[in-house]
């Protein structure tokens, strides 16, 4: 993805709300963490162990709704919002398929993944791929689940945060990163996941209504006397000039400028999207605090049927903004669509009347300051931090759990349950302190999104095998598992460092860009685990049945509940309403 960090990451900026809107996010941000604190203490209480189950899986108690709107909260940050905003600004609907697909994943989660992690009785995602492989495969998986939680889910969260609150409110990047992180990781080390998951499903409502505000008000403005109706009917009319015509397109063709056709997200996005949504700790976390099955199964539809959302209420409110930019609906914005790269321009109006190129990225603090009145701005400005926090302390509770179970406890077996509880509090604190060590380091990548997609894209591959294939191919075998592990990640970055020492090489510039390289790297993992599981099979006692498919049929051999809530009536209506969309925005 083409995302630009808005200006540089120590710049201080005049602040653009009132006081009104000051105090509305200051109310916001102490009721959350006072909230959040006295959920997980009152939570806690009322179980009878409050063991070290209780805290980091609040005891398996979790329904399928918070499980939902958290795995969504979890996944949408500030990254998302102001870098969706922009892609919508620069390129229009196309990057809102990262959102649509995602719905997919999350229907394999329901259906094929979560039944094992609920049946093995898993604590983390390292101690399924212990149970389904070996003890060395979960000893890898670990060390990218702490890494990949630290730099992706905390870092980069924290430094888009303090990028666009120092926007809004004139205050350095570090003020914001240090009062965001002290007060998420208070609630964090405080509740535990009963306190994350409650605060996420508050942090949900809170972004989806900033969100709607925002594009309740980008319709309004772009309709101008026609009112909020005339707004979709005027954003088509201003779409006429050159290299505007696939703006509200998703599937884009073979050759098209921004480099993302649609055969490039078909075969790329599900192994970005499986190793995110089925096989990271950070989100997978929520499921397997489930009360059982039919709420592990059912919770991730509902969060598929949530991320429709996204593509209207993130994405579209930049496009239109660009409509109104280009229409010249500001005096001191201007914006043009670059027909030779694909890409919107945003241009202001200096002092001197001279025009200067901006960033898009800056376009969603653009869009917040100018489109929403006094105290409603405040509500967004608590909106962006809800996304920040909930992404945050997803993460960290995710890392205090990997800790405690996949490091510590296989260390000192014999350690006590508040002795476990503790150290998962103490890592969670340093997990949060090296993250905003790395802070500054992320802020020289010049594209946010695309650094983190295309790290994603050359490490995944080799996750996203031993798991699909693990729980699909029953002679899946330990060496070959760890073969593909080990291989596959030193194939991923071999490819990383060429990429970036020879962007202009054959490997920089295939068609379909890191989507693809996913995809090749992907079967080049598969092609590992399959070779070195026949030469290698299983050994004497390596067969946990319980842990793979054994025929197509057992796949949807559970019943689940009756009538509407069953999950292979929401996940065949999740299907179907996605097929839908994808046709009306072909």
């Amino acid at each position: 993805m083409h995302h630009m960090i808005p200006t540089p990451f120590f710049a201080t900026i005049e602040s653009k709300v009132t006081n009104l809107d000051i105090a509305v996010t200051i109310i916001y941000m102490v009721a959350i963490v006072a909230a959040g604190c006295w959920v997980g203490i009152r939570h806690r209480r009322k179980q009878k162990d409050g063991g070290a189950k209780d805290y980091f899986l609040a005891g398996g108690t979790l329904k399928w709704p918070m499980i939902g709107m958290a795995l969504f909260a979890t996944n949408i940050s500030c990254v998302h919002l102001v870098s969706l905003a922009q892609a919508g600004y620069e390129q229009g609907l196309l990057m809102g398929n990262f959102e649509w697909l995602a719905a997919f994943t999350l229907v394999l989660l329901a259906l094929f993944f979560a039944p094992f992690y609920i049946r093995s009785k898993v604590t983390t995602l390292p101690d399924f791929l212990e149970k389904r492989y070996g003890r060395a495969c979960r000893d890898i998986l670990a060390g990218f689940s702490l890494v990949s939680a630290i730099i992706v889910h905390i870092g980069f969260s924290l430094l888009t945060g303090a990028i666009v609150l120092s926007g809004l409110f004139g205050v350095d990047p570090w003020i914001s990163i240090v009062v965001i992180a002290i007060a998420t990781a208070l609630y964090v080390v405080v509740g535990g996941l009963m306190a994350v998951v409650f605060t996420e499903t508050v942090e949900t409502i809170v972004l989806l209504f900033g969100a709607v505000l925002i594009t309740f008000f980008s319709f309004k403005f772009l309709g101008g006397d026609g009112g909020v109706l005339a707004g979709w009917g005027n954003l088509i009319d201003a779409l006429q000039e050159p290299g505007e015509e696939n703006m509200l397109s998703m599937l884009r063709p073979h050759g098209d400028s921004s480099g993302m056709p649609w055969y490039a997200l078909m075969l790329g996005y599900p192994v970005l999207g499986i190793w995110y949504w089925c096989a990271d700790q950070t989100i997978v976390q929520r499921v397997l605090g489930a009360k059982d099955e039919n709420h592990a199964r059912v919770g991730p539809l509902f969060a598929s049927l949530i991320k429709i959302l996204p593509v209207f209420l993130f994405v579209l409110p930049g496009l239109m903004f660009y409509a109104m930019v280009n229409q010249g609906m500001f005096a001191d914005l201007s914006g043009a669509m670059d027909v030779e790269t694909g890409k919107a321009t945003l241009s202001t109006l200096g002092a001197d009347g001279q025009w200067e190129i901006m960033k898009t990225s800056e376009a969603y603090t653009e869009m917040i300051v100018r489109l929403l009145p006094s105290g409603l701005t405040g509500v967004m400005a608590a909106a962006l931090i809800a996304a920040l926090m909930s992404t945050v302390s997803g993460a960290l509770n995710s890392i205090s759990t990997l800790v405690s179970y996949d490091l510590w406890k296989r260390v000192k077996p014999e350690t006590s349950e508040d002795k476990l509880v503790l150290i998962g509090r103490i890592s969670a604190v340093g997990a949060m302190l090296v993250a905003m060590g790395l802070v500054p380091l992320l802020g020289k990548y010049g594209s946010i999104f695309a650094g983190i997609n295309t790290i994603i894209a050359h490490i995944a591959p080799p996750v996203t095998a031993v798991f699909f294939w693990g729980v699909f191919w029953k002679k899946a075998s330990y060496r070959g598992a760890l073969a593909t592990l080990i291989g596959g990640a030193i194939l991923g970055v071999a490819v990383f460092i060429i990429n970036t020492i020879n962007s202009d090489g054959w490997l920089a510039t295939l068609p379909g860009g890191f989507m693809m390289m996913a995809f090749y790297l992907f079967i080049a993992c598969s092609v590992i685990l399959f070779t070195v599981s026949t030469l290698m099979p299983k050994t004497a006692g390596e067969d946990p049945e319980s842990l793979y498919f054994k025929s197509l049929g057992e796949c949807f051999a559970f019943k689940g509940w009756s009538g509407i809530g069953n999950y292979k009536f929401l996940a065949a209506l999740t299907l179907g309403i996605m097929a839908v969309l994808f046709y009306i925005f072909r």
